[in-house]
């Protein structure tokens, strides 16, 4: 997972690593986000994308509360779970009898939830969980440092785009860089465009967009 070369090879490294040390069917991450919502990237089988669809639409089930609460939810048989009975009932229709939730997180706060599922009733006992346990430790760290590395690249070319942008401008219109700067911002407020796609727009169109 660390040698990983971004954010989905981590996690798809991390699902694939799940199924052979937990010995279960299925295996899912979702990841935590700004925007509250979470992120899905990878799935070992559609039906483990059908069982994050359910809880995210709803915003109940086990991966619901081990995000907020970070804290392992373990259901030994979904036959005699009755927290969430919507949400159980469909699982169980996918053929799914055992679910193992575990937090991804850091000191920095949390990254997400490994998802692992089960054909068989009491798949995950005391041995499984702490072999769960110690793959999300080390795939928090893992997937934060790709997040991590992933937005310094976004921020790097984001930064080259602005710069040749303001060369553009300062050549076309014998601007100094504080005032080239200075129309690129306006125009990405008055444009309501971040300003890297309105920096890649004037590259590539050599023209500034219309307001």
């Amino acid at each position: 997972m660390h040698d990983a070369s971004g954010v989905d090879e981590t996690v798809e490294a991390l699902v694939e690593f799940a199924l052979q040390a937990l010995n279960c069917e299925y295996a899912g991450v979702a990841l935590h986000t700004a925007g509250g919502r979470p992120e899905v990237p990878a799935v070992t089988d559609p039906a483990v994308a059908e069982i994050y669809r359910f809880q995210m639409a709803g915003d109940e089930g086990p991966l619901a509360e081990c995000m907020r609460d970070r804290a392992t939810v373990s259901i030994p048989d979904l036959v005699e779970e009755t927290r969430w009975p919507e949400w159980t009932k469909k699982v169980l229709e996918l053929g799914v009898r055992s679910v193992l939730d575990v937090p991804l997180w850091t000191g920095f706060g949390a990254v997400g939830v490994l998802g692992l599922y089960s054909r068989r009733p009491e798949a995950f006992g005391v041995d499984e969980e702490a072999i769960a346990h110690i793959l999300a430790r080390h795939a928090a760290v893992a997937v934060a440092t790709a997040r991590r590395e992933e937005s310094l690249m976004v921020a790097v070319d984001a930064r080259k785009l602005v710069g040749q942008a303001m060369g553009i401008l300062m050549e076309r219109y014998d601007l100094d860089s504080d005032r080239a700067f200075e129309v690129l911002r306006r125009y990405s407020q008055d444009t309501n465009t971040k300003l890297r796609e309105v920096a890649q727009q004037l590259i590539d169109s050599r023209r500034l967009p219309k307001v």
